[in-house]
């Protein structure tokens, strides 16, 4: 009896868990297209600092592959590596990157994450992190490794949403809303403070970073960056 009690309460608990998700798919196709939109001006900009010298360029936290026309837009022989923890992901993006026109030879999926990037020292040119950095677990290993990766005068690139100014209304509300935030968004923090740890990781050719505030929903995280480092 006791058994199928625990059945019974496992199975709602996984039913319930589904409609969840499908309820947050629901909230997102429905309220955040003006934000997608709006984002999408931004990845131009970024994207554009993608030079067509960068022949080998890792994404990190690929995930479905929504930035691969940007890379076949740049250079379409680039191969790509495409970093996510869910290896179930990867039919998607490299359906996403042949769509994009990408060759299918060069994309290749890496299952890890960025605390722990599964390539060779100096073995990339480029490496991309787009709305990423809020939801590693350790932003300062992730970037370490980033430069590990890095060839000598190689780039990163990334565009990422950030903590508001210190003292200000929107940085309270952040703070009290970081835990739901977390908990229903797989780990996305609204208080990271991104941009100095990007200026404080050591990346000795220099960074240049833009700030921005976006209009549309999620006015949460209002307050965006985008740029470049160079190792």
């Amino acid at each position: 009896m006791l058994c199928v009690q625990r059945m019974f309460r496992e199975h709602i608990i996984r039913r319930g868990r589904r409609y969840i998700r499908r309820l947050q798919s629901w909230f997102l196709n429905t309220t955040m297209q003006s934000y997608w939109e709006e984002i999408d001006h931004c990845k131009i900009k970024v994207f554009d600092k993608l030079t067509a010298k960068a022949e080998k360029v890792l994404e990190i936290g690929i995930g479905t592959g929504p930035n691969m026309r940007y890379y076949a837009a740049s250079n379409p022989n680039v191969t790509l590596y495409g970093l996510d923890p869910n290896p179930e992901i990867k039919w998607y993006a490299r359906k996403s990157a042949v769509k994009a026109g990408l060759k299918p030879k060069n994309f290749k999926f890496k299952q890890g994450v960025g605390e722990a990037i599964p390539l060779k020292d100096a073995s990339i040119d480029a490496v991309v992190a787009t709305l990423v950095l809020c939801s590693v677990s350790d932003v300062t290993q992730t970037l370490t490794e980033i430069k590990r990766v890095l060839r000598p005068g190689g780039t990163f690139i990334f565009l990422e949403h950030v903590a508001a100014k210190d003292g200000s209304f929107l940085r309270r509300l952040q703070k009290l809303l970081d835990p739901l935030q977390q908990r229903f968004s797989d780990g996305c923090h609204l208080t990271r403070n991104t941009r100095e740890c990007i200026l404080e990781a050591g990346f000795n050719g220099g960074v240049e970073i833009e700030t921005m505030s976006m209009c549309s929903f999620p006015w949460i995280t209002r307050p965006h960056i985008y740029g470049v480092a160079y190792k």
